[in-house]
């Protein structure tokens, strides 16, 4: 049997509370968003100086590196945004 909280503010709305493998889905979502804004930050930077010494050929591939690692970002967020949603309906 589940746990079912009320949301604040919300006197109908019932949420059933996640289990342990929703926790860790979401966890290892976050984990993961995370990493590949990071490495998409790291990439931008790189562009960024390569553009300022003049290497424009290696900016346009840090660029690419930046937005693929931010694409996957964004993956795992719509991931656990849907993982969430899906859990507010039970």
């Amino acid at each position: 049997m589940s746990t079912l909280t009320k949301n604040p503010g919300e006197s109908k709305d019932e949420v059933k509370q996640p289990n342990a493998v929703e926790v860790n889905k979401s966890v290892e979502n976050h984990k993961q968003a995370a990493a590949h804004h990071q490495e998409a930050a790291k990439h931008h930077l790189d562009a960024a100086n390569h553009h300022e010494s003049g290497h424009h050929d290696k900016a346009h591939t840090s660029a690419v590196l930046a937005h693929g690692h931010s694409s996957i970002a964004s993956d795992h967020q719509k991931e656990d945004a849907k993982n969430h949603a899906l859990g507010a309906k039970h």
